[in-house]
């Protein structure tokens, strides 16, 4: 009898680790996870009238995903219905080890590998849900694809483009005049920028966007220096259609400082320069013309509640009206993205422009417990 008494004691514990440990390990769910997918389940309501293109993403830093025990958990999230696309990747094993984990998306300086990793994972995929996967796949290039080309300028996105992106990365200020210039800092930054009339510039002189106009940026500066090793290059007989886009629009080179809608522009540039203009005959000429038409923008607004205390950017109100009237202006509501680490840009996208995706960016999750 106490031989069967145990046996059943043994069964019942193991009865009880198969069936209750997954909804306990739903009640377990770690404190950041579940605040996130809180915050995205209420931007969402928000939305409920836009339905299914119109769902937050969540885009976090690469660690918040990495390790056996990880800050956030991708599936769950996942699982809850928001995509996942994960920065910035530039490794070519951590970018198999993201895709085998099925992440939606990831965001890359190295456009190039990860075009490379995601066709050497497409020769393996077998079932039906595997294709699905990579069809919908987020190949977004950084900046454009900034260790390749000095970064968020014409020729970074068209290194990107050629690496077929489905979405480009980029960052926006807000100059005086009212302008989405195309930058990561709030300032014309030194490190990557030169002064066109050859005068010193530094951090000593630096400016900042919101006291330049996009004129004056596009007079003054010339953003073409490389740092980020051999494989970023600013020759320019490597980006043609910049060269040829500049040339038409009368820039005194293709790496002066942009902005959102002379990207959008630049890209209507590209998909005509391939399918029908000096570069139709190339042997990609046809793959490149079709992403481009297509591609994404998934544009960033640099604001911090401090950049707006401090006076060095404009308000929330007038980068969100700003950033979206220049995709209103050309018609790309339906393939743009807003993203941001500064949630409040995020909450007046979702209540003024609720036809335009947003994007929570998240680098550590103390942002959560404020």
């Amino acid at each position: 009898m106490a031989i069967i008494y145990f046996q059943r004691v043994i069964f019942g514990f193991f009865f009880l680790l198969l069936f209750a440990y997954p909804i306990l390990s739903q009640i377990n769910l770690n404190a950041s996870t579940k605040s996130l997918i809180d915050l995205l389940q209420k931007a969402r309501q928000q939305l409920s009238a836009c339905g299914a293109k119109c769902v937050p993403i969540l885009s976090p830093a690469d660690q918040l995903l990495a390790g056996s025990q990880p800050m956030i958990d991708c599936r769950a999230v996942q699982t809850a219905g928001f995509p996942v696309v994960v920065w910035t990747v530039n490794d070519s094993a951590r970018i198999r080890e993201l895709i085998a984990q099925r992440v939606d998306g990831i965001i890359s300086d190295r456009p190039d590998l990860l075009r490379q990793e995601l066709l050497r994972a497409q020769k393996g995929a077998l079932t039906p849900e595997d294709h699905a996967y990579f069809v919908r796949f987020d190949a977004e290039g950084h900046r454009g694809g900034r260790d390749l080309r000095p970064e968020n300028t014409l020729p970074a996105f068209e290194a990107g483009l050629d690496n077929l992106i489905t979405t480009i990365e980029t960052d926006t200020g807000v100059t005086a005049d009212h302008v989405s210039l195309i930058s990561h800092e709030q300032f014309v930054n030194p490190q990557t920028c030169r002064s066109a009339d050859g005068s010193a510039y530094t951090a000593a002189n630096q400016v900042w966007i919101k006291d330049i106009t996009m004129a004056e940026a596009q007079k003054r500066f010339i953003c073409d220096k490389t740092f980020r090793g051999p494989q970023q290059k600013n020759d320019l007989s490597l980006s043609p259609v910049a060269t040829a886009f500049a040339g038409e629009k009368r820039l005194s080179s293709p790496y002066v400082p942009t902005d959102a809608e002379q990207l959008f522009d630049f890209v209507a540039y590209y998909v005509q320069y391939y399918k029908a203009g000096a570069g139709q005959n190339g042997a990609e000429a046809e793959a490149r013309w079709r992403n481009a038409a297509k591609v994404r923008f998934n544009l960033e607004t640099k604001i911090t509640s401090a950049s707006t205390a401090q006076q060095h950017t404009f308000d929330p109100g007038v980068f969100v009206n700003t950033l979206c009237g220049a995709i209103k202006a050309r018609g790309m509501e339906s393939r743009s993205d807003i993203q941001s680490f500064d949630f409040r840009t995020l909450a007046l996208v979702r209540q003024n422009y609720p036809e335009v995706r947003t994007v929570f960016l998240l680098e550590d999750t103390q942002v959560l417990n404020r």
